[in-house]
């Protein structure tokens, strides 16, 4: 079903840092993607696929700060991604990094709200 919260990103600026909070206060995992510039975050048990593996908690990112991730966001799962942009724009909202591709995983998007919040799109490969 798409709209689903399926992921989020926190923005950093000392990535080394921010996993170290995390993984100290919270026993986060983490994983560095560097081909990527990202960090791929478990905030609880997963499978050998890397995928939760108990109901009831998403996985995340750490990424550097950018315009695009100033503040944590999250991110929705949607099964056309094309078709979640237009939704978005004619609901009043405004597209803040268009559709593209991550390797062969899928394609990730992110739109500004009514509100000003920026949140994410994923459309699995």
């Amino acid at each position: 079903m798409d709209g689903r919260v399926t992921h989020f990103e926190i923005p950093y600026d000392d990535g080394e840092r921010a996993k170290a909070f995390y993984q100290q206060a919270f026993g986060w995992q983490t994983v560095d993607m560097p081909e990527y510039d990202y960090t791929a975050v478990s905030t609880g048990p997963t499978g050998s696929d890397g995928m939760p593996s108990e109901a009831g908690f998403i996985g995340g990112g750490m990424t550097p700060r950018s315009d695009a991730v100033a503040q944590p966001v999250i991110t929705l799962d949607v099964s056309d991604m094309d078709a979640a942009l237009t939704a978005v724009t004619g609901a009043g909202g405004s597209v803040v990094v268009p559709k593209q591709g991550v390797g062969d995983m899928g394609f990730v998007a992110y739109f500004e709200d009514t509100e000003g919040n920026v949140m994410g799109l994923w459309q699995s490969a």
